[in-house]
């Protein structure tokens, strides 16, 4: 009996016992952190402005079906649809923790609707995602900032053009420009301009830090950097593929929002990463 018992416990015990090791993995912070999203056509002109609109509307739909929520914060349209940039604030349980894997260059390589001889053409967005932080995790002195107001424009009525609610913020060392035109008031827009330049920062450092810790470990999950090329997603052959884990998903799935697969799999490989370096520290006490 006791022998039977044990043949049933035994395949449990090795499931536990990397269940458990993975619970013992240091965790990342700023994990259950809220984010600022923030997104920005590169290279191809109006077409990069258009995939930069795609992939916000991506984003967006995964954000509804992990039941966050997600609010516009700046933007500036393409001048044929999309945007040239476009910054986000998301707020829900855990969401840098999942979204954190989505940062760096994403190259797409299809007909664009604007082009007229049918040839494919490449055009890059870059993503960052930047963890949510307040006067704690930055300091910021005051004689660092410069901010100048203006008539924010657009639709909005009258009050909007008449008062100068639109702020522009410049951070001096870092060059850093800010502009606010989402908010009715001066106030809620110096604000937000103050929480976007506090998230930059910190990603900055983040960045800073996390670089030297890959070099520690000699990571294989491509370099971190926010500069890196992540994905590519081709409408020819219908395919998305991921550079960082040489995987390809199906276009489709990616374009509805069903992220999920890919962002677990980069954990998964986060932690056989940090597994490895646990065991290669423990071998060499």
């Amino acid at each position: 009996r006791a022998g039977a018992e044990i043949k049933e416990i035994e395949p449990q015990l090795e499931r536990l016992e990397a269940e458990m090791k993975i619970l013992l993995l240091p965790k990342d912070p700023n994990d259950n952190r809220n984010i600022m999203l923030e997104i920005r056509a590169g290279t191809g002109g109006s077409e990069a402005s258009i995939f930069a609109g795609d992939l916000l509307d991506v984003y967006r739909k995964y954000i509804s079906a992990q039941g966050w929520q997600s609010t516009i914060i700046d933007s500036s349209p393409g001048d044929d649809g999309g945007y040239k940039n476009v910054v986000m604030e998301v707020k829900g349980d855990m969401v840098y923790s999942k979204m954190k894997w989505e940062a760096g260059v994403h190259r797409v390589q299809r007909v664009p609707a604007t082009e007229s001889q049918g040839r494919v053409h490449t055009s890059t967005a870059t993503v960052a995602i930047m963890p949510e932080c307040d006067e704690v995790d930055v300091n910021i002195d005051p004689k660092d900032i410069e901010i100048s107001t203006m008539r924010s424009g657009g639709a909005g009525g009258q009050n909007v053009n008449k008062v100068e609610t639109a702020v522009d913020l410049l951070h001096k060392p870092t060059g850093i420009r800010i502009k606010c035109t989402q908010e009715r008031s001066q106030l809620k827009n110096k604000e937000l301009a103050m929480k976007m330049l506090m998230s930059k920062l910190y990603d900055m450092e983040n960045e800073k830090r996390e670089m030297e810790e890959r070099a520690r470990r000699g990571s294989q999950v491509g370099t971190g950097g926010r500069s890196e090329k992540i994905r590519t997603y081709n409408w020819k052959d219908s395919r998305c593929s991921d550079h960082r884990i040489q995987q390809n998903y199906p276009l489709s799935q990616f374009l509805n929002g069903d992220i999920d697969p890919m962002i677990s799999a980069m954990i998964m490989k986060d932690q056989e990463e940090k597994l490895q370096d646990l065991a290669q520290e423990a071998a060499a006490t």
